[in-house]
Formats: structure tokens, sequence, C-alpha cells
């Protein structure tokens, strides 16, 4: 079975590479260093899903991002999460968040209008995230 990234997804976020597991998206909004995990596995909505060795490995690659990403951005906390409201396939957001940033302490989703990246900003981020996280293209 071959894997579809959800419209949505496509539409609003940047591929920066690939896990193991899971593609990595760079949310296209710069206001907030957000990435977001998605397992290449088609017709998952939910971990449950994943069998024991997939979780697994979704836990640790996780784990990994949000590590690299405390580490590059010095984040005050990192938020995760897999909602799927309104994108069913299986994502985990990885949002790196500042007491000084505009939508603290409240979540990020939907609160203002996306601010895109620069050409620049978006090759600029994805040179950092590849050293760091060692990522597949």
């Amino acid at each position: 079975m071959t894997f579809n990234l959800h419209p949505q997804l496509e539409r609003d976020c940047i591929t920066v590479g690939r896990l193991t597991l899971c593609r990595l998206l760079l949310m296209n909004d710069k206001q907030f260093p957000w990435f977001i995990l998605v397992p290449e596995i088609e017709g998952i909505t939910e971990i449950f899903q994943l069998d024991r060795q997939q979780r697994g490995l979704l836990i640790e690659e996780s784990s990994f991002l949000a590590e690299q990403l405390n580490t590059l951005y010095k984040a005050d906390k990192i938020n995760i999460a897999a909602i799927g409201n309104l994108v069913p396939q299986l994502h985990v957001h990885h949002v790196v968040r500042y007491r000084s940033d505009k939508a603290w302490p409240a979540p990020v989703w939907g609160k203002f209008a996306a601010i895109p990246y620069s050409e620049q900003e978006l090759a600029d981020t994805a040179t950092i995230m590849t050293g760091a996280l060692d990522l597949n293209d």
C-alpha cells in the first residue's frame, strides 16, 4: 500500500525529511517553530492502530525530535499533541513554546493567521533540521 499525505498537511506544511517511520514536516508559520511527525503508514488515524514496534518507533522519533528542538531552539516548553479532529491522518505536532510567545500559555492552534516562511528561512530551517536529525531524503 502506498502512502499519501493528507491534502491539508500538504497545503500547510513543507516536508523537511524522513526518519525511519515518520515524515517530518514544518508547519509553514514562522511565528512558532512547529514540526509534525507523520507515520508513513496508510489508513492510520490513531497511535493504538500502529503495531507494537511502530508505536515504539514513533515514541523514539518523537522524543528524539523534541530533544533536538529543545536544544536548537532553547525552548521553555515543547508541546506535543496528536489531536486529528480536522486532519484524521495520524500526525504528531511538536511546537516549541516560549513564555514570551504571543499565544502563551494557550495552544497555538487556530489562534493567529499563519505567517509563511520566506524561501531563505525555509532553506535555513531545513538545513538546520537535516543536520540535527540526520534525516533521510
